[in-house]
């Protein structure tokens, strides 16, 4: 429950995360197969209450672009899984996700994407790593990282996209037969905590200070690049 709760907080507060946090404590007393169903149902959920409340802020025009080249990067994603070495591409991304972190953490900083048509090759890499490693988010966090958004517009727009991109993951979860009654059981077991994140989440996300909302984001993109080179 508090590794869930945890990952759903990071969420809701950030809109993303929530893996970074919450699977691998999950992972290592729950074992895979009930930490991969149990994360993304709890994070479909924590998106769905962040569309519903937030829509207003969500770029749209952001958001169908990116929903559109990622849907064009899904072919040669599963093109990757059939002869690409899955540690190396996962190593080269580990490396290069830390690397994007560090730099922006330093007083050099890459300019501010204004283009909404950026939008179409990083969610285009984000459509070919997902299919293929299921790592659709971090290409997609440093475009808007870029687009420099307020934190509110930030989580708003990003949960815009990992709603249906959510939706797509739970019903392959479900046809796959990962919905045990184990599974259920643990997320009804979470939910009022998670309810709780999710409220909490919101709060913390109005009243953070936009010039330490990028910090946040670039520390967050740092663990994920380093979980990615460790797992």
């Amino acid at each position: 429950m508090l590794a869930v709760a945890a990952g759903v907080l990071t969420q809701a507060t950030f809109g993303f995360g929530s893996a970074v946090i919450a699977m691998p404590l999950i992972t290592l007393t729950m074992g895979l197969h009930v930490a991969t169903p149990l994360v993304a149902l709890a994070m479909l959920l924590t998106n769905v209450c962040i569309v519903l409340s937030d829509w207003r802020k969500i770029d749209w025009r952001a958001t169908w672009r990116i929903l559109l080249a990622s849907t064009l990067g899904m072919p040669l994603g599963l093109l990757l899984i059939l002869h690409a070495p899955a540690e190396l591409a996962k190593g080269v991304l580990g490396v290069l996700l830390v690397s994007y972190g560090v730099y922006s953490l330093l007083p050099l900083r890459l300019p501010a994407v204004k283009s909404e048509n950026w939008a179409y090759p990083f969610g285009f890499l984000g459509g070919v790593l997902g299919a293929a490693y299921n790592v659709n988010g971090p290409p997609v966090v440093i475009y808007a990282a870029l687009r420099r958004w307020p934190p509110e517009q930030f989580r708003a727009t990003l949960s815009g996209y990992f709603l249906p991109s959510g939706l797509i993951v739970v019903v392959g979860h479900g046809l796959s037969g990962l919905w045990t009654s184990q599974v259920w059981m643990l997320l009804l077991f979470s939910l009022p905590a998670v309810l709780l994140a999710i409220w909490l989440g919101g709060r913390w996300n109005r009243r953070l200070d936009p010039a330490r909302f990028d910090i946040y984001i670039y520390l967050l993109v740092i663990l994920m690049g380093l979980l990615m080179l460790v797992a």
